[in-house]
Order: C-alpha cells, then sequence, then structure tokens
C-alpha cells in the first residue's frame, strides 16, 4: 500500500465484504480468478455490480460491472469501484485488461481487498491505476476471504 494513499474506511470495508460475498456467485473455473465488484455513487448507491464469468465464461467482474452503465456517466466522476482482486492489468482472453476499462472512466477511486499473486499473469493493474492518477486502496485485512474463495486456485 502506499504510505501516502489514506487506508480502507468502514464503509471500505462494507463494500469489500459485499463484493467478496458477489464473488461466492461465479461459477467455478480452473483458470481463472473468482471476482466480485460493486461500482457505488457518491451517495451510497450501487450503480451496478458483476462478478467473473457472470455473463460469459471469460467476463471478469469489473467488466461485467462496467458494462452495466456508460463510461462517460456523470455518476462516475464521484464513484467508487470495489473488486475483491486487484484489477487486471494484462489479460489473455481479451484485448483489454480491466485496468483500461477502468481507465477509459472518469472513476476517481479503486478499492480491492487482494493483489493477484501471479499465478496466471503478473498483474500491475494496481500501480497502472495510480501512475494514471486514480486513488487505489488496497484492504489487505480481507485478503483472507478472497484467498478463501479461490482456494481451489492455491494448491
Amino acid at each position: 500500500m502506499n504510505p501516502d494513499t489514506p487506508g480502507a474506511t468502514d464503509t471500505d470495508r462494507t463494500w469489500l465484504r459485499a463484493a467478496i460475498d458477489l464473488s461466492r456467485s461465479c461459477p467455478p473455473s480452473t483458470t481463472a480468478f473468482s471476482v466480485g465488484a460493486i461500482l457505488v455513487d457518491a451517495e451510497g448507491r450501487v450503480l451496478a455490480d458483476g462478478y467473473s464469468r457472470r455473463d460469459d465464461p471469460h467476463d471478469h467482474a469489473e467488466e461485467a460491472a462496467l458494462r452495466a452503465i456508460a463510461s462517460d456517466d456523470p455518476r462516475l466522476r464521484t464513484a467508487v469501484l470495489y473488486s475483491s482482486l486487484e484489477p487486471c492489468g494484462t489479460r489473455a482472453s481479451r484485448p483489454r485488461p480491466c485496468t483500461d476499462l477502468i481507465l477509459a472512466t472518469p472513476i476517481p477511486r479503486i478499492v480491492f481487498a487482494w493483489r493477484e499473486p501471479a499465478v496466471f499473469v503478473d498483474c500491475d493493474g494496481a500501480q497502472r491505476l495510480r501512475e494514471a492518477g486514480r486513488t487505489v486502496v488496497e484492504e489487505p485485512a480481507l485478503a483472507a476471504l478472497v484467498r478463501e474463495v479461490n482456494s481451489h486456485l492455491l494448491g
């Protein structure tokens, strides 16, 4: 975590737990993480949500959530994207990783629980988002819950 970035709030932890609960809805896979994502507006209302493989076997959670709202929706300027796992920076199954999809919106703040381990790809999503000027908050206190959902991939 970047020492200059404020840590997660109680509200962040509540939404992250909801994203982790959503990740439990993912169809099983031996080739991809189970992830949940929730996009919340400044008033605390859910704008969209998604989970891995919800609509398509190659869907990532952030991708599914972002597909449900126009990338130029003005509410995104003050929204927070909560994801159980660090948004991907590299992707094998589709041309655009979730980090690029997020950067195509004005979403200013991204909060996640578990930094993606190098099981499938080396992930640099958090770093790329920070370099683009977005606020990125990692809440490792909830990472064990995400690892539990994905324990079948971790050996």
